[in-house]
C-alpha cells in the first residue's frame, strides 16, 4: 500500500490517540502476562510449539530469507482486511523485492494488520480444524501445535526483519502511533488465540481479565 501523507492536524491526533491508547496496551500486556503464566503449564501445547518454533529460528539464521513468500503474506492481509472493512481489491503484486496492492478503501487495520495479523498461521489453523473436522485429525494435534509454532515464528522474525527498512504503512500513520497500534495488535491476537488453542480458560474470562488491568492501571493514572 502507498504511503498517504498527513497533515500537520493528523499528525498531532495520530500522537494524542497514541498517549491515550498506552493505558489500555499497558493494561493488556498485563493480562497476557497472566495468561501466559497460567498457559504455560499446558505442556502438551508449549513443547511442540517451541520446537516449530526454534526449528523456524534455525532456518531463518542459516538460509536464504523465503522474502517472497513473506511479501505475498504481508499484501494478501492487506487485502483481506481491506475486504472485511468492505472495501475491494484492484491490483496486487507481490516480489521478493516488495509489494504493492491497491483498495478501494484504507484504514489503520487494513494499513497496519500485517504488522499483528499472522496470517499463515491462521491459515494454517484454518485449515487444521477443516481436516478435523472432515477426516478426524485430532491424533495429530501435536504436529498442528508444531506447524502453528514454525507459523508464527515466520511471521515475528520476518516482520521484524523488514521493520529494519523503510516502511511506507508506518510513515503514512507515524512511527509512534504505528508503534502503540501494533504492539496492542499483537498482544490481543494472543490474548484471543491463548486461550481458545489450549483452552485453559474461557476467551471471556480473558478479555475480562483485559479490561480489569485496563481498569486498573487508569485508576492509577
Amino acid at each position: 500500500m502507498g504511503a498517504v501523507r498527513r497533515t500537520i492536524w493528523g499528525r498531532i491526533l495520530r500522537w494524542l490517540i497514541a498517549l491515550a491508547l498506552l493505558p489500555v496496551c499497558i493494561g493488556t500486556t498485563w493480562a497476557l502476562v497472566d495468561l501466559l503464566s497460567l498457559v504455560g503449564r499446558s505442556s502438551q501445547f508449549w513443547v511442540p510449539v517451541l520446537v516449530g518454533a526454534t526449528c523456524w529460528w534455525v532456518i531463518f539464521l542459516s538460509l536464504p530469507k523465503p522474502m517472497w513468500l513473506y511479501v505475498v503474506g504481508h499484501e494478501l492481509t492487506h487485502a483481506l482486511w481491506a475486504l472485511l472493512c468492505g472495501g475491494k481489491v484492484k491490483k496486487f503484486r507481490a516480489t521478493a523485492r516488495g509489494g504493492h496492492v491497491v483498495v478501494t478503501k484504507t484504514n489503520l487495520l487494513i494499513t497496519l494488520s500485517p504488522y499483528f495479523f499472522p496470517l499463515y498461521a491462521v491459515l494454517w489453523t484454518l485449515f487444521f480444524l477443516l481436516g478435523n473436522a472432515l477426516f478426524g485429525w485430532r491424533p495429530w494435534l501435536p504436529w498442528f501445535h508444531f506447524g502453528l509454532g514454525l507459523a508464527y515464528a515466520f511471521h515475528v522474525t520476518l516482520t521484524a526483519h523488514i521493520l529494519r527498512t523503510r516502511q511506507p504503512d508506518l510513515e503514512s500513520e507515524g512511527w509512534v502511533f504505528s508503534a502503540v497500534v501494533i504492539w496492542l495488535g499483537n498482544a490481543l491476537t494472543l490474548l484471543i488465540a491463548l486461550p481458545l488453542l489450549t483452552r485453559v480458560m474461557p476467551l471471556m474470562k480473558a478479555l475480562g481479565w483485559a479490561v480489569n488491568r485496563i481498569g486498573r492501571v487508569l485508576s492509577a493514572f
